[in-house]
């Protein structure tokens, strides 16, 4: 199983002292099959660590910067959200390849006093200036919404989204929860690995786009010279802990009104694009009731449309027809049974799933049980389906998720994401951050749900897990990076529930990750698509799917990024992504 990575570019800048390689050509032992995880005396040979107990309170986060931060905020009297934020926080400095208060924020958690799973949808809506007619003016050659530039950007609705979890549930003052990202910002910190490889493909990427109006504020930010930093070089970004300073002062609300508002106006009319105060100001975010499934006797929960989470319970709806269990752990039928109910799910993901504002999506019959026994009677244990409807949706994206949990038992579930990369290229002057390019996932036919339109939602890859059981919160849990998001999270239930697995053995274990179909987008990516293994799958396992006909190759860095906190009685369980530069701490 290959360590690390997920899906595409990233950060850097001011430098100093000797740095680690980071590319395939400065390192010459980077691809060594033959040389894997060391022998473990206790637990699954194949895990890459050990599970964190506490009985205090736990974060799981992708940055040790941003879980330390996450545990100081607990020690000092902070609620799981206090610790979220904080963590977000230190995360938009520290892994800025996958989030940041240019983009957008999904939660759900376990509210203790209400004995319930909470949902909160912090998306933010399309330019009201940006037509349709404009945005199909700009499509690629392909009929897409390109991927970069103004024409991708939509109002950001992270900051919102932690004023109103604050407003909730926070204990601390709101401005202390800045002071851990403020602190790095200027300070500066070590480039971890994942974050140093990922802003050097960004700016790669950036580079040799024609459609970003500009990058010049990037390069100010994350080169030196020209080069990014590599891993273990100190980065700073003055202008995001200004802006940080500006937050933590003004509370949430200082984001979409005020000083920064009146920048990011100003830069939009500057280079040509479309957000302005108005849209800013206009954006509020919204508490939502999350869905749920039952799985063999765990309650699993999701969020509603625009965010794709129905997709997980879908999957595991129509598993649950099956005896997983009796198939065998890493095995050939357990895997190709999972990508069948996956590519079932998928295709009801591009045809219903949209902004719910503009659109009125078949819940409770997606969700429900006969209609899961219906799908998965489609599925052979001998053979592929060599079509399926309706449709597919988006390969490719960039993420960060997290949770906390504290010692009053509130469980936080959160992920944040600009998407594809560090977002669209954009940064505003002097701010210190990127726009995410979520409006890149607009279909552009008529009469789509997901068709754009301004003032709209786009469709969203960015889902937190949640499950319970017997009434009591379990497990808070997420798996990172587009398309990956609800296969893993299925995998990861699978893991824990029919192979008895434990917390960061379930996360360590080989994934598989399919492509192939229709995305919500309009984009075909063919039948019955392409089935991407992680190297630790069993070779027979591999043999026997290839003799299904399955196509397969690997695709490092493409299997999604883990982390979860596990409730017992008493106590914590947290775990993190061997993958990724992450840590998992509980006290």
């Amino acid at each position: 199983m290959r360590r690390r990575s997920f899906l595409a570019a990233l950060p850097a800048a001011a430098l100093a002292g000797p740095a680690f390689a980071t590319s395939r050509a400065e390192n010459a032992n980077r691809d060594r099959p033959d040389v894997r995880i060391g022998d473990r005396i206790d637990g699954a040979t194949f895990a890459g660590r050990s599970a964190a107990w506490g009985i205090h309170g736990a974060a799981a986060t992708a940055h040790p910067l941003a879980t330390q931060a996450a545990i100081d905020m607990l020690k000092a009297g902070g609620s799981a959200v206090d610790a979220a934020i904080a963590a977000n926080a230190v995360l938009g400095y520290g892994e800025p390849i996958a989030c940041g208060i240019g983009g957008d924020c999904f939660v759900m958690l376990w509210d203790p006093k209400t004995r319930k799973v909470v949902g909160l949808n912090g998306s933010g809506r399309s330019p009201k200036g940006l037509s349709l007619e404009t945005v199909r003016q700009r499509k690629t050659d392909k009929g897409m919404i390109p991927s970069y530039g103004a024409i991708s950007v939509s109002v950001p609705g992270a900051v919102d989204a932690w004023w109103s979890l604050h407003q909730r549930y926070g204990k601390l003052p709101w401005k202390d929860l800045f002071a851990p990202a403020i602190a790095h910002c200027e300070d500066g910190a070590p480039m971890v690995q994942n974050t140093a490889f990922y802003v050097e493909a960004s700016n790669r990427n950036f580079s040799r786009s024609k459609v970003i109006e500009e990058i010049d504020n990037f390069k100010k930010v994350w080169t030196r010279d020209g080069k990014t930093p590599r891993e273990g070089e100190i980065f700073r970004n003055t202008g995001l802990g200004r802006t940080y300073r500006l937050i933590a002062q003004g509370g949430g609300r200082a984001f979409y009104e005020g000083e920064i508002a009146d920048t990011i106006d100003r830069y939009f009319k500057r280079i040509g694009g479309w957000m302005t105060k108005a849209d800013l100001a206009a954006h509020k975010t919204e508490w939502v009731e999350p869905s749920s499934i039952n799985y063999r006797g765990v309650d699993v929960w999701a969020l509603p449309p625009n965010s794709q989470g129905l997709v997980t319970l879908q999957m595991l709806n129509i598993l649950d027809e099956f005896d997983v269990k009796a198939m065998g752990f890493q095995s050939a039928a357990a895997i190709h049974h999972g990508v069948e109910a996956k590519r079932l799910a998928f295709e009801d993901r591009a045809r219903f799933y949209a902004d719910p504002a503009f659109y009125k999506q078949p819940v409770e019959w997606l969700l429900s049980k006969d209609y899961a026994k219906e799908r998965a009677r489609l599925i052979r244990a001998d053979a592929i389906a060599p079509m399926v409807y309706p449709g597919k949706a988006p390969s490719h994206g960039d993420t960060t998720y997290f949770t906390t949990a504290d010692k009053d038992g509130m469980m936080v579930s959160i992920i944040q994401s600009n998407y594809r990369g560090m977002g669209s290229g954009l940064m505003p002057d002097g701010l210190g951050f990127m726009f995410q390019d979520r409006g890149e996932l607009f279909a552009l036919t008529d009469g789509h749900p997901n068709v754009y339109a301004p003032g709209k939602r786009p469709f969203q890859t960015i889902i937190p897990g949640f499950a319970t059981q017997k009434g009591e919160a379990m497990l808070s849990f997420g798996v990172m990076g587009g398309d990956m998001q609800p296969q893993g999270q299925s995998q990861i239930i699978s893991n824990i529930v029919d192979f008895g697995l434990g917390l960061q053995e379930a996360g360590d274990s080989p994934r598989w990750h399919h492509d192939g179909g229709m995305e919500p987008t309009g984009e075909d990516l063919g039948q019955p698509g392409v089935l991407n293994l992680e190297t630790g799958v069993p070779d027979a396992t591999k043999a026997a799917l290839a003799k299904l006909g399955w196509v397969m190759k690997p695709a490092p860095g493409g299997y999604g990024g883990y982390q979860a906190i596990q409730h017992h009685p008493g106590r914590y369980a947290a775990a993190t992504e061997m993958r990724k530069d992450g840590v998992a701490l509980a006290y």
